[in-house]
């Protein structure tokens, strides 16, 4: 376990660091904005990361004037960024390998299609018309230099 997370402070040391009354921890233990965890007799343990959000929490409410409602919907929505941003990251990374991918097979199309390639020459702008017997003509007039 992550030793910010592991609990290790019992409730009234933990309110001691984030500067509040140790009731105030149990009030948003209650309203679920911190999870404490517990020891095997049921104690409650915060770790260094439970301090911070003790912390962050009194910093919403009273430099803020934020109500507990808001600070929950605050965390919500930072969770619900977190994820957004990883997820945005992920199809960041798929899209360029893709984007890879699609240049080295359009390479390698142009490479294999370079000698099957014959120049195109729309119908009724060939400089030679049928020949003989094939319909009627077109005659291109030539100049030939004169002696």
């Amino acid at each position: 376990m992550d030793s910010e997370r592991r609990g290790v402070y019992m409730i009234s040391v933990a309110a001691e660091l984030a500067g509040m009354h140790p009731q105030t921890l149990r009030i948003y233990e209650a309203r679920g904005l911190i999870t404490p965890q517990r020891s095997p007799k049921n104690t409650r343990l915060y770790s260094q990361a439970d301090v911070d959000r003790l912390q962050r929490i009194q910093e919403l409410t009273n430099e803020l004037g934020m109500n507990l409602a808001g600070v929950q919907r605050v965390f919500e929505l930072e969770v619900e960024n977190h994820r957004l941003r990883r997820r945005l990251h992920n199809l960041e990374r798929h899209s360029e390998r893709m984007r890879e991918t699609l240049e080295r097979e359009l390479e390698r199309a142009q490479r294999s299609s370079r000698a099957e390639l014959v120049p195109y020459e729309p119908p009724g702008r060939a400089l030679v018309g049928p020949q003989r017997g094939e319909g009627s003509g077109v005659r291109i007039p030539i100049r030939r230099p004169q002696r």
